[in-house]
């Protein structure tokens, strides 16, 4: 099986493998493609355009060729794989696979973002798995932290995330979830409550159910 990976930083690879080996993926299955660009774009323009989401949808389009599924890392871009072309090859937004699971067991659900780009995203998102259960969910944005992940800050970057998701988990949230793959690094952080849900981990394994539907 290979799984394509669209990321927007090269940071987010060595999240994904540790995903991968925790989860029993064999290596060499994830084959990763970095786009800092479509990100750069979309933060240019304040949002998600329609140039940056056909640009996106075309580079997703093109991995399905080498690939079993395809799985776009960024919640930012996230949208765009609604404008990708039928393929026999799933393709799926990574956001997407942390949604449900966070939802899946009703309470309060407090998804973290670090990047003022993905809150819209994300909340569509979120309300869309939420219908489906009685759950209730808050979206988040922990203000003015992610010049820290592009300075090279990680332990700065996840401290504040464990911060945002402690936080949480003391004014009453059931589960956190970290709704942007870079986030992963700060849920072994968190002592307050749960590990907080993970989108390189719930990603991975619905890119598995995709690919063999008995899993």
């Amino acid at each position: 099986m290979k799984i394509a990976l669209l990321h927007t930083a090269e940071s987010n690879i060595a999240g994904f493998e540790e995903a991968g080996v925790k989860i029993g993926l064999p290596a060499g299955t994830l084959v990763h493609t970095v786009r800092a660009d479509l990100l750069h774009a979309a933060r240019e323009a304040g949002k998600l355009t329609a140039i940056v989401a056909q640009e996106t949808a075309a580079s997703l389009q093109a991995l399905t060729e080498n690939a079993d599924v395809v799985v776009l890392t960024c919640s930012t871009l996230g949208p765009s794989v609604e404008q990708v072309r039928a393929s026999k090859v799933p393709v799926l937004r990574v956001d997407a696979a942390l949604a449900e699971r966070a939802v899946c067991n009703g309470g309060l659900v407090v998804a973290l973002c670090a990047l003022d780009t993905t809150v819209e995203p994300t909340t569509k998102l979120f309300e869309q798995a939420v219908s489906k259960t009685g759950a209730q969910v808050e979206v988040r944005l922990i203000p003015d932290i992610w010049h820290l992940l592009l300075a090279g800050d990680h332990a700065a970057y996840y401290a504040e995330i464990a911060k945002a998701a402690d936080t949480a988990y003391e004014a009453g949230a059931d589960i956190v979830a970290l709704a942007q793959a870079s986030m992963m690094g700060a849920a072994h952080l968190v002592t307050k409550g749960p590990r907080p849900l993970d989108s390189p981990s719930s990603g991975l394994m619905a890119a598995v159910a995709a690919y063999n539907p008995a899993v």
